[in-house]
């Protein structure tokens, strides 16, 4: 029997860093020899110019340097993945890093790996922020056609 597949998000911030490392320890690290699901953990990598915006005249030369900066940013997060992944003892993890908007990109995860849960970070936007930048996991959890778990890192009290 071929095992279900869970995708996790990440992208370059603690926030899903934290969500990567406590799925490891929850649904990994105590089944080192036969975890449950298969891993696939997906970076989505914006688009040059999405990052850029309608910059105007010259915006033309300003993408290949954008464009090498977010190869080198995408290098670093899976870099940082596989060794989260390393140090839970997870070896078989399959990292995919895929350009597009995150909220797409995850959704299409989802449907191409026949993914039964999706679990990504919370950034802990207030509403205001959310509505301004818009919500990745409100997204994938109206839209991804699987379970979606949101992994909020606790907030450190004072």
């Amino acid at each position: 029997m071929e095992k279900q597949v869970m995708v996790v998000g990440i992208d370059d911030s603690e926030h899903s860093f934290y969500a990567l490392e406590w799925t490891l320890d929850r649904f990994f690290a105590a089944f080192a020899s036969n975890p449950p699901f298969q891993l696939v953990i997906v970076h989505a990598k914006p688009t040059p110019t999405s990052v850029i915006g309608l910059a105007g005249p010259g915006a033309a030369e300003v993408i290949p340097y954008v464009e090498i900066d977010l190869k080198k940013i995408a290098a670093r997060v899976v870099e940082k993945a596989k060794e989260l992944c390393t140090n839970k003892s997870v070896n078989n993890a399959v990292m995919e890093v895929v350009e597009g908007d995150a909220r797409n990109v995850l959704c299409e995860a989802v449907e191409k790996h026949h993914a039964s849960i999706l679990v990504v970070g919370s950034h802990g936007y207030g509403a205001i922020k959310r509505a301004v930048l818009g919500s990745v996991s409100d997204y994938c959890a109206h839209h991804a056609h699987c379970s979606v778990m949101i992994v909020k890192k606790p907030k450190i009290k004072h």
